[in-house]
């Protein structure tokens, strides 16, 4: 089961906000000066989803029950607050100076909110759960790997138009949008060679031990 908590994390919307392979032409300088208004709001938000997401990876490898459920719990709460700020970010960067762009942002920020409520949920049911009891562990992180594999989908829908056309191009190239890796404190024994951020479509499940490590508990 915590193999595939991890797997969920792993393939998910790790950046909400960083695009990859995204070239084009330049963009319109009131399109540029609204992705960096935004992206330099985002980096340390994003900076915090890799860190969350990398100590639940971490701890599900070699974790105790307790371990894993205090990592996962502050994780998630640690999420949820990103993206709560994320949608901040992008409400008070204003209407993006492109076409639909009201709805756009609208979307965005009801989906981000969505997701940031979504993590309390986990959060929550993590609570709940008994570590001294293993079995009703493992089904409990079941649910809430069922339940991470929603949220994922919603971070994808909820930053997907933004991250298309012009506005798109014009994120991809704040350095505040960009890939980040986790903290040296918050991914021990992980490969620094291994990014932390993979753009919204990433899928696939994670090949690092901390994964199939995890399996076998």
């Amino acid at each position: 089961m915590k193999k595939k908590l991890a797997t969920a994390l792993s393939g998910s919307a790790l950046l909400v906000l960083a695009l990859s392979g995204c070239t084009g032409d330049d963009s319109d300088a009131k399109v540029n000066a609204w992705a960096k208004t935004v992206c330099d709001q985002a980096q340390p938000q994003i900076q915090k989803r890799a860190d969350a997401q990398q100590a639940i990876i971490s701890t599900a490898a070699d974790g105790k029950p307790a371990d894993i459920q205090a990592a996962d719990s502050k994780a998630f709460q640690d999420i949820a607050a990103a993206n709560k700020a994320l949608a901040a970010a992008v409400q008070e960067a204003g209407t993006p100076p492109v076409e639909n762009g009201e709805k756009l942002q609208q979307d965005a920020v009801k989906e981000l909110n969505a997701t940031s409520v979504a993590y309390l949920d986990l959060k929550k049911k993590v609570d709940a759960l008994d570590p001294k009891d293993q079995q009703e562990f493992a089904d409990g992180l079941q649910d809430v790997a069922d339940g991470l594999a929603k949220i994922e989908k919603m971070d994808q829908d909820s930053l997907a138009k933004l991250q298309s056309g012009q506005l798109g191009q014009a994120m991809a190239k704040e350095p505040g949008c960009q890939k980040v890796k986790p903290s040296s404190t918050a991914n021990p024994g992980s490969d620094a060679s291994e990014p932390a951020g993979k753009p919204s479509n990433a899928s696939g499940p994670s090949k690092s031990p901390a994964t199939s490590k995890a399996a076998d508990e």
